[in-house]
């Protein structure tokens, strides 16, 4: 569930993801220029459709990585790259001079992603605090009431039951209770923030929108591999049930 406060952090994840990409495509690669790469070059030019498409679908893979990464090529020395390692020749960087390069080249991505990612998140909110029906807290939190609840409103210290759905600012949607076919229940204090202060404003009954800031869900960090970071979160919330803690009233 993507409102745990504990996720493995998106820039980690994806870092981890390409260079495992990567070394793996080196190791199929080295591997045929030591079977003889001439000979499978040959086959190639003679190539099916069936191959084409297959050879379409890697680089169809591969740039939909390095796009979701926010990588910047240079596509001749991209391509030039590719083929001399691909045909065995001797390259002009070793893959072991690679990696720090190709490290530092995503670092730098992440972080620019995220400061638009930030910017973004900032704009939405500022206008979206503006229109009819949306009200803001002190921290910054903003939601609307889409249907009322007669129920008393939850605690801190409360395990409450929701149903909820999860999504981007481009509407992407990265969790859904609803998707699953069963509600979720969580400790209050265990879930990001922007939840921890959201669901304690809604009754039993209710369902709440929840435009949730960076800073009080993922923040720099992101999660797992569909929450960006400085992503700003909008959750659709079912408030169906709460739990006291015994000795809480």
């Amino acid at each position: 569930m993507y409102i745990l406060k504990s996720y493995v952090p998106m820039e980690q994840t994806m870092i981890n993801k390409i260079l495992c990409t990567l070394l793996l495509s080196a190791n199929v690669l080295f591997a045929c220029s030591a079977e003889g790469i001439s000979e499978k070059k040959s086959k190639a030019n003679d190539a099916n459709t069936a191959d084409t498409d297959t050879s379409y679908a890697f680089g169809v893979a591969l740039g939909a990585d390095f796009k979701q990464a926010g990588l910047r090529f240079d596509y001749d020395a991209l391509i030039k790259g590719f083929q001399e390692a691909l045909e065995g020749k001797e390259t002009r960087i070793t893959l072991e001079e690679a990696i720090p390069l190709i490290q530092t080249a995503m670092q730098e991505a992440m972080v620019r992603q995220s400061e638009e990612t930030r910017q973004k998140g900032a704009e939405f909110l500022a206008e979206n605090g503006k229109k009819p029906g949306i009200k803001t807290t002190e921290s910054g939190l903003q939601y609307e009431l889409i249907t009322p609840g007669t129920g008393p409103k939850p605690q801190s210290s409360d395990t409450v039951s929701v149903h909820y759905e999860g999504t981007l600012l481009d509407g992407s949607v990265f969790d859904s209770s609803y998707t699953r076919g069963e509600p979720a229940e969580f400790p209050l204090d265990e879930v990001i923030p922007g939840w921890t202060e959201g669901i304690q404003l809604m009754e039993v009954g209710s369902t709440y929108r929840l435009f949730i800031p960076s800073d009080l869900a993922y923040g720099e960090q992101g999660a797992g591999n569909f929450i960006p970071p400085n992503s700003t979160l909008i959750f659709k919330v079912e408030l169906l049930g709460r739990k006291e803690m015994p000795g809480i009233d």
